[in-house]
């Protein structure tokens, strides 16, 4: 009953939200809020519950090398590195969404010898900051960089170098404006005879369901969570084989976000982006939250991460459910929530034939929302 009233109050919102349009976001978009953008920039959140063994919120490293641990400059805990081989330089690094044409400002407090800081894709060539050697104490690193016209994200990069041993990292910081807040959906507005069929968690996976998406080519915008993808991602690539399909984001720990700060949540979205990233080699636009509950921070956390989009759903057809939000049949735009569950394939026969008594047929989300 909990999950079905946040499904309830997340759907009102939305519903609210497309109703006013695109200036519940507007509004953002043009007073952008200065502040500090890096995920997990001290090192104080750790490892969120379903993510990958070793994994630290926010930041990609080179595995077995990493940890988070004390002395720290400031807080509980920092970034401790230690290369694994003479030809490691211990590189971590994190994907932060950022606005066109404009400039930041990028430090870190730092401890070794021979530490730097950087970002790449900026869209000009940035000389990272470095020091030889910090003398056992911490010591600030700071550069600038302005993005390109076109550049909507940056890749940060914390590495020290060749057979130099450890080293240590604390405070980052990208001081500069937000990117807008993601937009809201709950449908996609469209007069095209469409809808679309989006499949959550993925703890369960059928040979049925696979089958049947198969023979239909059904397009099927998948939201797994980054442990099941992991232990599987071959069938989450065949699930996803038809066109139009995608491997899309929700999360790492399916923690209703309202209930966390902004930190945690954009820690959370961070992290199931960079494992549909690292499984599929193409970085996720769409977010879904879990229970379907999202607020302000989690907007402006997902456009953080580089989402466009937080969608939730007009229906839900999951566990043999038909449940319309809207009521009524289904519509044109109308997004069906399903999970991978063992009743997936008949929960999928029941929505095609609900979009076949409506005059719809399933299409791709991402090709609607671009």
């Amino acid at each position: 009953m909990s999950r079905l009233l946040h499904r309830l109050a997340a759907c009102a919102a939305g519903a609210a939200l497309a109703v006013a349009g695109p200036f519940a976001t507007r509004a953002h978009a043009d007073t952008p809020a200065a502040a500090n953008l890096a995920t997990n920039p001290g090192f104080e959140i750790p490892q969120l519950p379903l993510d990958d063994w070793g994994s630290i919120p926010g930041w990609q490293c080179t595995t077995g090398e990493a940890a988070i641990g004390s002395p720290a400059r400031s807080g509980g805990s920092a970034l401790l590195v230690t290369p694994a081989a003479a030809d490691s330089t211990g590189r971590c690094e994190q994907i932060l969404g950022v606005r066109p044409g404009t400039t930041y400002t990028l430090s870190a407090w730092v401890r070794g010898a021979y530490v730097f800081l950087g970002a790449e894709g900026t869209g000009h060539d940035v000389a990272p900051a470095w020091t030889p050697d910090t003398g056992g104490e911490w010591h600030r690193l700071t550069t600038t960089f302005t993005t390109g016209s076109a550049v909507t994200s940056v890749r940060l990069y914390l590495h020290g170098w060749y057979g130099q041993g450890a080293y240590a990292a604390d405070d980052v910081r990208v001081d500069g404006p937000a990117p807008a807040p993601a937009r809201a959906l709950w449908n996609v507005p469209t007069g095209d005879p469409v809808l679309f069929v989006t499949v959550d968690d993925g703890w369960q996976r059928t040979p049925e369901a696979a089958a049947l998406i198969a023979d239909r080519k059904l397009p099927v915008t998948a939201f797994p969570l980054p442990m099941p993808l992991g232990f599987d991602p071959d069938w989450f690539r065949a699930v996803t084989a038809a066109p139009g399909s995608s491997i899309q984001d929700h999360g790492v720990s399916h923690r209703d976000l309202t209930t966390l700060s902004a930190e945690e949540q954009q820690a959370e979205i961070c992290g199931g982006r960079d494992a549909a990233l690292r499984r599929t080699g193409t970085a996720p636009t769409v977010f879904r939250p879990p229970y379907l509950a999202w607020n302000a921070d989690t907007l402006q956390a997902a456009a953080n991460c580089g989402m466009t989009t937080v969608m939730t759903a007009t229906a839900d057809f999951s566990w043999g459910a038909s449940n319309v939000y809207h009521g009524g049949p289904l519509r044109p735009g109308d997004v069906v929530l399903l999970h991978f569950t063992d009743t997936l394939a008949s929960d999928l026969a029941r929505v095609l034939a609900a979009a076949d008594a409506a005059g719809l047929r399933p299409a791709g989300l991402t090709e609607y929302l671009s």
